[in-house]
């Protein structure tokens, strides 16, 4: 249930690569970046992102709730609109509501509403908010119909790629490059919590008017201290590993279509098509609970998710793939799934 997709979080490269960079940088710097936080290695890390996602600039945060919380209130105004999607992640939710701008909820993936919501804003600058996956249903977002959208109505597009940064698209650059609109998204944040090492820090990726807005006025970026040296020497070295070696990439989208093929055959309902997210859908609140339970007693760490996390009647088992995952544990799973499902009479 981790969201290790790429299998790099015991790394042995990434793990010496964060001991040599403690002996030589410590294991802290004591500051925020804008006084004495910003070593050599940060401004390596934004260079390696910008190249890697095909951006202007970068600019790093403790984590990407907080990217997400200093961007809105940061380049929005009282005269500007956000239109988010209905079930956009926290963060995303509550960057806006810091913001002074208009806000609009669209229903989730509805064009036509969100259309709707574009046509009728008067807006000096509209900007669509979205999750480049929803991670309940591991569902890429419709980006193609939304830059349709955005050139329609002159907005612009920011997207949260958390679970689309480092695997996603033909050459792992996320959503954008899945859906091949990489040069068509204005903003990215994401995350080194995921795919991209699994520790922590997150990020955003936009043009450098924005990038440099942010670094004068985002509050979480102005008065958080700087990434830790050794998370930022990992995070370099998780680019040099991933470009260079497709090979966690394959491993992971086999994996995903196996274990996505094998569960259904089980007679399970999943969501989604081609996302390691797999969320295994039980809908029986307190069965998806007494699953996870009984998952657990046969070695299987799997969470239940219900209201109000999800809709009610939504309940589910979120499973995630990892490139890390053989055979043979894969099998262990669904063999576990399966009888658990059968003694509680979901399948």
């Amino acid at each position: 249930c981790a969201n290790n997709y790429l299998g790099l979080s015991a790394n042995e490269h990434l793990k010496e690569t964060a001991k040599k960079a403690i002996d030589k940088y410590g294991y802290g710097l004591s500051s925020v970046r804008f006084i004495c936080g910003t070593q050599k290695p940060h401004k390596i890390l934004e260079q390696k992102l910008s190249n890697f996602l095909q951006t202007e600039d970068v600019i790093l945060y403790p984590s990407c709730f907080d990217a997400n919380g200093g961007l809105f209130e940061t380049i929005l105004s009282k005269e500007d609109a956000v239109f988010s999607d209905e079930l956009n992640h926290a963060s995303i939710i509550d960057g806006i509501r810091l913001s002074k701008a208009e806000k609009n909820r669209y229903r989730h993936a509805d064009m036509e509403h969100l259309e709707e919501l574009l046509k009728n804003s008067n807006a000096r600058l509209k900007l669509i908010a979205t999750d480049g996956v929803f991670s309940m249903d591991g569902v890429v977002a419709p980006l193609k119909d939304i830059v349709v959208l955005a050139k329609k109505y002159d907005a612009m597009i920011m997207v949260d790629d958390c679970h689309a940064t480092g695997f996603l698209g033909n050459e792992g650059k996320g959503s954008a490059d899945y859906h091949n609109v990489l040069n068509d998204i204005d903003i990215v944040t994401s995350t080194f919590g995921k795919a991209l090492g699994g520790a922590s820090g997150g990020f955003v990726c936009a043009s450098k008017e924005i990038i440099e807005t942010l670094r004068q006025k985002s509050r979480p970026y102005l008065f958080s201290n700087s990434l830790a040296p050794p998370l930022v020497a990992a995070c370099i070295k998780v680019f040099d590993i991933i470009q260079n070696d497709y090979s966690y990439k394959k491993r992971l989208e086999k994996n995903t279509l196996y274990f996505r093929e094998k569960i259904k055959e089980h007679g399970f309902d999943i969501k989604g098509f081609d996302h390691p997210i797999v969320p295994i859908m039980i809908y029986d609140e307190k069965k998806a609970i007494k699953m996870s339970e009984e998952l657990l007693k046969k070695n299987i760490y799997v969470i239940a998710f219900s209201s109000p996390v999800v809709a009610r009647g939504e309940a589910r088992i979120r499973v995630q793939i990892s490139a890390d995952h053989t055979q043979e544990q894969l099998d262990y799973a669904l063999h576990a799934f399966h009888g658990v499902g059968t003694e509680l009479n979901i399948i």
